[in-house]
């Protein structure tokens, strides 16, 4: 079976500092995948050459089977996949329709495509304020904005970086939720967060990365079962 996504012993970095090391994943379709580390481990980095926001130096990236280690981040996009990047970055002077709207794309062939009406079920909060502009949102909010924008792309595999990273606890109780929801229609989902325990039970795959490439691998079984092992990895 071909894998939705791959990386194939990718090195990558900025200037003169190199930070991936020989990356290798994949991630096939339907799956929710986690990647995880401590902090300048190269999670960051490899989520930026998935999306072609920085270029491999060396090693290949394929995205159901086709070459896309040179590709703009805008094909990439139009590919079919969706970034919910670290920090959010919404358009602060955008409402939240207005965000929503701006990247909204219905590939040829799609069933049930994602919609303002799709979004809004999924985050009832965001059709409350609909006609708020960014700035005046809360962090979850736009949290579950900038996940509403990626889904506004309808794409095959949705990327999170930093999923639930400053929110309260009952905000991110709502995005897990989310997230199961969205695996349920099938749709593919790599996840990195620091918060562990509630992607266990979600989660197909998980890796774990240390010094730019990939130290374990493994189901949340196996990682249960070497889960004292595993600690320092995770800086836990």
């Amino acid at each position: 079976m071909t894998a939705l996504l791959s990386l194939d012993n990718v090195y990558a970095g900025y200037g003169h500092s190199r930070v991936l090391h020989g990356m290798s994943l994949h991630v096939n379709a339907g799956e929710f995948v986690t990647l995880l580390g401590r902090n300048g481990m190269g999670k960051s980095t490899t989520v930026k050459c998935m999306v072609g926001l920085l270029r491999a130096q060396s090693g290949t990236l394929h995205l159901d089977g086709r070459d896309i280690t040179r590709s703009a981040s805008h094909q990439i996009a139009r590919s079919g996949i969706g970034l919910v990047p670290e920090g959010r970055q919404i358009f602060p002077n955008l409402s939240v329709e207005e965000n929503l709207l701006a990247t909204a794309r219905v590939p040829k062939a799609t069933r049930s495509p994602w919609n303002l009406a799709r979004v809004y079920e999924l985050f009832p909060r965001l059709q409350e304020r609909r006609s708020n502009p960014g700035t005046r949102l809360s962090g979850g909010e736009q949290q579950m904005l900038a996940i509403g924008r990626a889904l506004m792309t309808n794409p095959r595999l949705l990327i999170l970086d930093e999923a639930t990273e400053g929110l309260a606890p009952l905000v991110r109780r709502d995005i897990w939720q989310a997230l199961a929801m969205l695996k349920q229609t099938g749709l593919a989902i790599l996840c990195i967060d620091k918060n562990l325990t509630p992607m266990l039970p979600l989660a197909d795959r998980h890796y774990i990365v240390e010094k730019g490439r990939v130290a374990w691998q493994g189901t949340s079984e196996d990682y249960l079962a070497q889960q004292q092992a595993l600690q320092p990895y995770l800086g836990l």
